[in-house]
């Protein structure tokens, strides 16, 4: 079972985080903030990794600390189930179109974390959430994960369609990256023979 479960709890957050990458897209989020509970389970949905998310985190003060931890967390649970990442595609790539607007997402989960990130905004909020929280909860993803992650919004207007199109291309990135190839199941996909979060190998 390629899962992987991550349990924190601090004087800003309490987290419980579960995933299984061998799943059918199952999701069980409360975060407290309603607008990321939509787009994680849109990353759970479109991926098919399994995913439960419970936070209780210090909204009083504001959402940084919440949206933080909950992307550190998934991508410690992703970095936990895919162990030493036997098997893997270690790639992917997705055009996410959305109405009027069009993201491109590519990734390679390859032990060195880097977002590239191109893309913005044109309000504020989406939502009760902070729009300029998105591209920290990804680059925070990415460092938890070991995730070379690349996001580019292609064109688009509407701030909704613009963030949906982003995490449903990184879902199915995801989906690609982590799937067995069958004819390398034993083998880790790197001429060095290791892969890994923090790793620094190719």
């Amino acid at each position: 079972m390629r899962t992987g479960h991550i349990k924190r709890k601090t004087h800003e957050t309490d987290i419980d985080v579960s995933v299984d990458l061998d799943g059918t897209g199952l999701y069980d989020i409360s975060t407290g903030i309603g607008f990321l509970d939509h787009m994680v389970e849109q990353f759970s949905r479109h991926s098919l990794i399994d995913v439960r998310m419970r936070i209780d985190g210090d909204l009083h003060v504001d959402q940084h600390h919440t949206v933080e931890d909950s992307a550190i967390a998934l991508g410690q649970a992703l970095d936990q189930a895919l162990a030493d990442r036997k098997g893997i595609s270690r790639y992917g790539t997705a055009y996410s179109p959305m109405d009027e607007t069009l993201a491109r997402v590519a990734l390679d989960i390859s032990g060195r974390p880097y977002l590239v990130w191109k893309a913005g905004f044109s309000q504020s909020r989406l939502g009760e959430m902070d729009t300029e929280l998105f591209d920290h909860w990804f680059h925070s993803v990415s460092q938890a994960c070991g995730i070379t992650l690349h996001i580019e919004l292609l064109y688009g207007q509407n701030n909704h369609h613009i963030i949906e199109a982003i995490y449903k291309g990184f879902a199915r990135a995801m989906r690609q990256a982590v799937e067995i190839d069958p004819r390398k199941a034993d083998a880790v996909p790197s001429t060095k023979g290791m892969l890994g979060s923090g790793t620094l190998e190719v």
